[in-house]
């Protein structure tokens, strides 16, 4: 599997291309939400040849979802989200959000609360559900690779909001340190934002992790 991350919209949110040797293709997390970023996207694709048949996404909030419609018009690409994060979609899409348009964006084709991978090609990502910044999150696992998408959960050093509607510090946590850091750490994680790490440095260096295994704080509660 080969990857290419684009950075996309004022968040600087991590859209990723990732594909085979079939050259069928999903696009994770689609931010793109202007016609220079629809672009830029675009000439990508073509470029390698490559066939979108999925826009997957592990959560639902607006910078992560701006593209999506755009994908399935241009594609027809299916849309996969947890429907547990359709009230967030709901709640921005076609509207305002920290005072920028919000993307309309399209029903869920395939909803990832429902099933336990996502195929492409001759490719296969896991869906592992990990609540927290939202009710519906889920990172993306390709073994084969050793590869993770964690959206919006786990970044370098740091971890996603839980301050927003339907986040939860204790479950993220859980769901990181219960359902990531199992996964090894040889594991390269490619984030929503910033850049991507290993689980072994998260493990190490990452000040939300390494109090909680020190035993300084009970994320139970």
């Amino acid at each position: 599997m080969e990857i290419k991350r684009l950075v996309f919209n004022p968040f600087r949110e991590n859209t990723y291309v990732a594909w085979d040797d079939t050259k069928e293709c999903v696009i994770v997390d689609a931010g793109n939400m202007v016609e220079g970023e629809n672009r830029i996207l675009k000439e990508f694709i073509e470029a390698h040849g490559l066939k979108p048949v999925m826009a997957v996404n592990t959560h639902g909030h607006f910078d992560h979802v701006g593209g999506v419609k755009w994908l399935k018009d241009t594609y027809g690409a299916q849309f996969a989200c947890s429907t547990k994060d359709k009230f967030i979609i709901d709640s921005t899409a076609g509207g305002t959000m920290y005072g920028f348009k919000c993307n309309e964006v399209p029903e869920i084709d395939v909803d990832l609360d429902a099933v336990g991978e996502i195929r492409f090609g001759e490719t296969v990502l896991r869906v592992i559900k990990t609540p927290g910044h939202t009710p519906g999150h889920v990172v993306l696992f390709n073994e084969a690779a050793k590869i993770l998408f964690t959206g919006d959960t786990l970044f370098k050093e740091s971890i996603g909001r839980t301050d927003l509607p339907g986040g939860d510090y204790s479950w993220i946590m859980k769901s990181i340190l219960e359902e990531v850091v199992p996964l090894g750490d040889d594991v390269t994680l490619y984030p929503g934002h910033e850049d991507s790490s290993t689980i072994g440095h998260e493990v190490l260096y990452n000040p939300f992790i390494v109090e909680v295994l020190n035993n300084e704080i009970n994320y139970k509660g």
